[in-house]
């Protein structure tokens, strides 16, 4: 039985390439009640989890903060995400707990069977726990991402892969590691953008490196981040990269193809090359530990 619904001709075609939604059945199963959650917050590598808070304007990604759970317990951490302001995050998840590690090939092999040739590695299955009306800022990610809604409702906008809402330099530097992928955002954008919503059951995709933004409705949210490449996608982020490379050794403009072009794989091979030879070293934003969660008091922040 597949785990999405409505899988069509048109949608298996679309599939990596636009925004889509489909209807899924995860959000009935037992992993993801609060002793489920609980069970996989104790299972996680404390040194892995992600630990955030931010503020409420949408434009201040600036807002945005680490902290620490320290000793908490899964079932402290599931009640300070209830009382709170904080957004979980335990990346690759499939790659620490078994029953993650099943869903995950589970997951991929439901797209594998209705997507036509679909060839996909580094998969990243994460479990996202968040509080109410909390919010991710406008950000984009280098893999191909799918959002999974669990519990809880949450609102999605997707914008465009083209200027104003993302420039060539600020694709480069993300690529490249010299900045995070949260960037500078504008309301009145949000005219361009496609905006889905999210209920328990429900499943959105979007192109590669589409900006996107999240706001959490007024109760707990429990998604997964499905993130993985596919060849053409593994072929556009090099591609990206030699950019990056070009525009700041030689002081180039140099453009992005799509598709399996012989430009692209010349890319593709300078990318690589500029890599071993550590042409470019990241240099990426590394947010120190603000705050630490309080085991007493759910919910409450105190410095780290």
């Amino acid at each position: 039985m597949s785990l999405i619904a409505d899988w069509t001709a048109d949608k298996a075609r679309a599939f990596t390439r636009e925004t889509l939604s489909f209807r899924h059945g995860l959000h009935e199963r037992p992993m993801f009640t609060d002793e489920g959650l609980a069970e996989a917050l104790d299972r996680y590598p404390r040194e892995a989890l992600g630990v955030f808070t931010m503020g409420e304007d949408p434009v201040a990604w600036d807002t945005w903060r680490r902290g620490v759970a320290g000793d908490l317990s899964g079932a402290q951490l599931l009640e300070a995400a209830k009382a709170g302001r904080i957004w979980l995050n335990l990346r690759e998840a499939n790659r620490h707990i078994p029953a993650y590690a099943a869903l995950s090939d589970e997951i991929f092999a439901d797209k594998a069977d209705h997507v036509r040739g679909l060839k996909t590695f580094k998969r990243d299955v994460g479990l996202l726990i968040s509080s109410a009306d909390a919010q991710v800022f406008y950000h984009l990610d280098v893999a191909m991402v799918s959002l999974w809604q669990i519990r809880g409702e949450k609102r999605v906008w997707v914008y465009p892969v083209a200027e104003p809402f993302v420039t060539a330099e600020t694709l480069e530097a993300i690529v490249l590691r010299e900045s995070a992928e949260q960037f500078g955002y504008r309301p009145e954008w949000d005219a361009a953008a496609e905006v889905v919503d999210l209920t328990p059951g429900r499943m959105v995709s979007w192109a590669q490196n589409a900006p996107h933004r999240i706001e959490n409705g007024s109760m707990l949210n429990v998604s997964l981040s499905v993130e993985f490449m596919t060849p053409a996608a593994l072929l556009r982020a090099n591609e990206i990269y030699a950019n990056g490379v070009l525009r700041r050794r030689l002081g180039a403009r140099p453009g992005l193809r799509t598709g399996g072009t012989v430009p692209a794989l010349a890319k593709f091979a300078l990318a690589r090359a500029a890599k071993a030879l550590k042409l470019q070293k990241p240099n990426p934003r590394v947010l120190p530990p603000t705050f630490r969660l309080d085991g007493a008091r759910p919910g409450r922040l105190l410095p780290a």
